[in-house]
């Protein structure tokens, strides 16, 4: 008895089949980031001497282990993190040489010279939340941009913007380079009357 022959499967599809499955997965997949905080850092410079800095001109956030808020060594909640902040750094307690014509601050000779002289210290313990630690940076930031946008609105009124918009504009790969540099000049000179000064110590471990 002759053998019978096995019929042929077609397979010339599962190609097309395939790469469409691919392109499907592709598109409908979500993929999981974490967020962070976009920081760029200065470049090294060498320094011919030590820089003496005022205690004074120094404010202190610390994030203990419980997630508690001290400024300046005093419990403090979040929500009043910006406007003690913003505080210190538009006192303009300077006088002379140090003095300060736009600040609008109290002039307290015992808080902040100026805005170019003050520093915030941030230091965080390593079992402190990664929520919180990202809550406290949006604060402090965010002090210096409200005090960024008073001055670009007060200088440059004609522009209808703040500073933080400007600045989204600038760095915005869609605006036109002639727009840059139009807007690069008003921009470095608000970030020279309030330069941002935060500085992150080494995370502590606390028992």
């Amino acid at each position: 008895m002759a053998k019978r022959s096995a019929p042929e499967v077609n397979a010339g599809s599962m190609a097309d089949i395939a790469f469409l499955l691919l392109i499907f997965f592709l598109v409908t997949t979500t993929i999981e980031t974490d967020s962070g905080i976009n920081r760029k850092l200065p470049p090294m410079e060498e320094q011919e001497e030590d820089i003496i800095i005022k205690q004074k001109n120094i404010f202190t956030v610390v994030v203990n282990k419980n997630n508690q808020l001290l400024v300046e060594e005093e419990l403090t909640d979040i929500s009043d993190l910006r406007s003690l902040a913003v505080e210190f750094l538009d006192n303009g307690g300077g006088t002379g040489e140090e003095a300060c014509d736009y600040c609008q601050g109290a002039r307290d000779s015992k808080s902040s010279d100026n805005p170019d002289k003050a520093i915030v210290s941030l230091k965080n313990d390593r079992e402190t939340s990664y929520k919180v630690y990202i809550a406290v940076q949006n604060e402090l930031v965010a002090a210096y941009n409200d005090l960024r946008d008073r001055e670009f609105t007060r200088l440059f009124p004609n522009e209808s913007m703040s500073f933080v918009e400007a600045n989204k504009k600038y760095s915005d790969p869609r605006t036109s380079p002639d727009e840059k540099s139009r807007l690069k000049p008003k921009l470095g000179e608000i970030k020279l009357m309030y330069p941002q000064k935060l500085s992150e110590a080494e995370p502590s471990k606390t028992n």
